[in-house]
Formats: structure tokens, C-alpha cells, sequence
């Protein structure tokens, strides 16, 4: 029964998550932290995080850690397939209807319309994670509740990435390492 609910969740987010791996993120989001419980509003910023450092696409890579945290590596073979599947079939028919009408204005004018819904998806996840790194999953969103080493880390990162145009990767590394540094002086 868990393999098909695994299953049957990252089909979903396979169905429905336009626009790539940011895009999906409150599509993961909804189904593994709010509807089904499976982890934890911590766990899940883990789990992007995790995603974003290894090879891949991130609703694949959250599928399959989702699925083996759940039930093995069956279950991560559930999510997995669950998540790919509706890509596969969509991309191959998109793909032979793209190169027949690809000219085609109203088709173009889809294209263009999705572009607004993508950026919408991709912010709300970005603003959910940001909460949950300066407020906690379960903290008030207040000035005394800010995680101020972790909003410290986000103006660092923030900076290097725009300003010093530092390879994203480093950054990743340079902010893990930053987190460290604080634990260990704190004795967190």
C-alpha cells in the first residue's frame, strides 16, 4: 500500500510540476510534508538541500530519498518511477506536436502564458524555505525569533552569488562550512 501511495504522490508532482525542480517545490512540499506526513517542514528544507548538491533533477532526487526514507529502497523505486513517468509521456507527445506546430501563434502564446505560474512556484518555495531557515517550521515569524546566523549566511551567499558572481557549488560548500564554523565557536 506505501509503494502505491508513493507512487501515486510523485506521480502527481510529475504531472503537475512545470517549470523544473523549483517549480516543484511546493508540489513536494504539499505531498510529502503537509498531506501525507512523511517528513518534517526541517527534514524537507534538508531534503532540497540534499537535491540541489547532488546530480539531477530535484523532484527526482527528493522522490527517491522520500521513497527510501519511507520504505526502502522499494519505495524509492515507487517515487522515482511515480515521479519520471509523467515526463516521459509528456515530453515524447510535447515534442512530436513542438515540431509540427512550433510555428503555431496560440502555441506560443501557452508558452508565454506559463511563464508568470512558473516564477510564482518557484518563488513561493523560496520564501518557504527562507521562513523555515530564519523562523523554524513552528516559529512565529518575528524580529525576536530570527535565526540571525542563518540570515548572516543568506546576505554572504546572497552577495557571492550576485556580486562576486561565485560559482554556485562553492557557495553551497562556503555556506555549509560558514554553519559549521558558527556551530563549533558556539558550542551548538
Amino acid at each position: 500500500m506505501i509503494y502505491l501511495q508513493l507512487f501515486i504522490s510523485f506521480l502527481q508532482i510529475g504531472m503537475f510540476s512545470f517549470g523544473g525542480g523549483y517549480a516543484a517545490m511546493p508540489l513536494i512540499q504539499g505531498q510529502v510534508v503537509t498531506g501525507h506526513k512523511w517528513l518534517s517542514m526541517a527534514e524537507f528544507t534538508d531534503l532540497i538541500t540534499i537535491s540541489q548538491m547532488t546530480p539531477g533533477p530535484i523532484a527526482v532526487n527528493s522522490a527517491t530519498f522520500v521513497g527510501m526514507k519511507v520504505a526502502g529502497v522499494p519505495g524509492a523505486l515507487a517515487a522515482t518511477l511515480g515521479c519520471i513517468l509523467p515526463s516521459c509521456i509528456i515530453v515524447t507527445l510535447i515534442a512530436k506536436l513542438y515540431l509540427k506546430y512550433r510555428n503555431m501563434a496560440m502555441l506560443q502564446g501557452i508558452l508565454t502564458s506559463l511563464r508568470p505560474a512558473v516564477v510564482a512556484l518557484i518563488g513561493s518555495a523560496g520564501i518557504a524555505i527562507l521562513v523555515n531557515a530564519f523562523w523554524g517550521s513552528n516559529a512565529k515569524i518575528a524580529l525576536a525569533n530570527t535565526n540571525w546566523v542563518m540570515a548572516g549566511i543568506f546576505v554572504v551567499c546572497l552577495i557571492l552569488l550576485q556580486k562576486g558572481k561565485m560559482n554556485p557549488i562553492w557557495v553551497m560548500v562556503l555556506a555549509g562550512v560558514m554553519k559549521v564554523v558558527v556551530s563549533v565557536a558556539t558550542g551548538l
